[in-house]
């Protein structure tokens, strides 16, 4: 298993507002991380790091790729983020996660449409190609931005909050396939659902400022106290029972 990130005492923020302090955070090959924390607690800011999209104001970002020009992320953004209006088809946004290798002029051949049509099946909506992103649901949107995500075989998959607006197939339906991802690439998932989420991830990392990692999927009491509020969780099992710390 090979190391595809590493963040080194990394500190970051906009402007005069620092708001990651010393975070230090690495994924490996077949990772499936859980990030979890408060609003306004950092998590925006720690993928913008992870992405390059944020440099820090100290410490480093280090990627390590096993070959050259190897596509290191897909990502997911948060659905409601995209404008509706905007008049492009459920081919041609899949085709867009391509972009990194094309360039903004790059043409798309018949090799990069059948890549696409074979995502887009793998997702179960390959009937819907040719309609206008605008028409689909909750849950076909993220199927398409998550094709998008995958057209071009990166090895660490990020999603942030990829259950928002979506009904409860789709769901279930995305941890199953989630599930199966992993076996291919890492993942980083951050999301509010804490009783979700800590059934399909492996380890967590809880940002409050810093970066409380935890190689386990179980939320502990230091978790709970990161939020700084009490929080209430559902633990679903043989017995389901509600979790509550003191407060």
């Amino acid at each position: 298993m090979s190391k595809i990130l590493e963040v080194v005492k990394a500190s970051a923020g906009y402007e005069n507002e620092l708001i990651l302090r010393d975070v230090n955070f690495a994924v490996n090959d077949f990772d499936f991380i859980g990030v979890i924390g408060p609003n306004g607690g950092g998590k925006t800011t720690l993928l913008k790091l992870i992405l390059g999209e944020l440099k820090p104001n100290k410490g480093s970002v280090n990627l390590f790729p096993l070959v050259e020009n190897e596509t290191t992320f897909g990502y997911l953004p948060q659905v409601f983020n995209f404008d509706k209006k905007f008049p492009i088809t459920v081919m041609e946004v899949t085709l867009s996660g391509l972009l990194g290798r094309k360039g903004i002029i790059g043409r798309y051949n018949s090799q990069d449409r059948r890549m696409a049509e074979e995502m887009l099946s793998r997702m179960g909506i390959e009937n819907l190609k040719n309609k206008a992103i605008g028409e689909l649901s909750g849950g076909q949107m993220q199927r398409v931005f998550l094709s998008r995500a995958l057209i071009s075989h990166p090895r660490l998959l990020i999603l942030d909050e990829p259950n928002t607006f979506v009904d409860n197939r789709f769901e279930k339906e995305l941890y199953v396939l989630l599930k199966d991802l992993n076996k291919e690439m890492a993942i980083i998932m951050v999301s509010h659902d804490l009783g979700t989420i800590t059934t399909h991830v492996k380890t967590i990392a809880c940002v409050n400022r810093q970066l409380h990692y935890h190689p386990s999927n179980l939320i502990t009491s230091e978790q709970l106290a990161a939020y700084d509020c009490p929080i209430q969780i559902i633990a679903h099992g043989p017995v389901p029972h509600t979790v509550l710390p003191k407060h």
